[in-house]
């Protein structure tokens, strides 16, 4: 498991610093943005820093409400997400990956659901990451 890249506190990350951080793989982010763009115009991002251990993150909203985090990685990037009941069983009869379905059927559930972090490195990652995108819109 990587370490996010943008730890300083005292150095807010913008598109510029997230280009260089993730170098080929900015590519699947840019591709990501204009997906949200222009099928969820309303989206809001806002760069947050929860501390020390976890450093700055990219946190999209839709309205009020989180879709996902971005983490930022050497050369990749994570997407983060939580999903409700009725998400998870939208999910449960997509044609997504057995381990992606797996790992977040087995995820432990909290109140506002259960997380599943998936590594975008390929462009395939990011055809899972936007169906997810979706699923958590619509659901």
């Amino acid at each position: 498991m990587g370490t996010n890249i943008f730890l300083d506190k005292s150095i807010k990350p913008d598109d510029q610093k997230l280009s260089k951080a993730l170098g080929e793989s900015y590519k699947y982010w840019t591709d990501i943005k204009n997906y949200i763009d222009s099928k969820y115009p309303d989206t809001v991002e806002e760069w947050k820093n929860y501390g020390s251990k976890y450093g700055w993150n990219l946190k999209i909203l839709l309205k009020k409400r989180n879709l996902f985090f971005l983490f930022a990685h050497d050369k990749y990037f994570k997407i983060s997400f939580v999903f409700g009941d009725k998400a998870v069983s939208a999910i449960e009869q997509t044609h997504l990956p057995k381990n992606i379905i797996d790992e977040l059927c087995c995820a432990k559930k909290y109140m506002e659901g259960r997380g599943i972090a998936i590594e975008v490195k390929k462009q395939k990652d990011v055809s899972i990451i936007k169906k997810l995108i979706d699923i958590k819109v619509n659901n």
